[in-house]
């Protein structure tokens, strides 16, 4: 059975910095595509970045690059996302997600599995 649990949301002011960690478990990922997507009260699922386990090749919505960064941690069968310069627009839950092909996509409906999701709250 295939699990993801993320951790290391919180609250953090405007400018500051927070690590989100996907722990997964259940089959092997080394041929899975792994992506962050963020909701907002009141907004759609958003996508957020994605990275191949395999290759560790990246893609980000435009709204994180250069602030945001996917990395993954083959040993520890985890997957982080580094948030610096946050903004008060970056507040949502976010979420883990896999998908069993090694495809970077951003279309949340191409995900096979989710996790339960952690609240990033940004203060102005």
């Amino acid at each position: 059975q295939v699990q993801l649990i993320e951790s290391g949301g919180g609250l953090v002011q405007a400018g500051g910095s927070l690590r989100l960690s996907c722990a997964a478990s259940g089959r092997t990922f080394s041929r899975h595509a792994m992506g962050w997507f963020r909701q907002a009260p009141g907004k759609e699922r958003e996508f957020v970045a994605t990275i191949r386990w395999s290759t560790g090749s990246t893609y980000y919505a435009d709204s994180v690059k250069n602030r945001f960064t996917i990395s993954r941690d083959n040993a520890k069968n985890t997957v982080y996302l580094q948030m610096n310069s946050l903004k008060p627009e970056d507040t949502a839950v976010y979420y883990c997600a896999a998908k069993y092909r090694e495809v970077l996509v951003v279309t949340s409906g191409e995900y096979d599995y989710w996790g339960q999701g952690t609240q990033v709250t940004v203060s102005s």
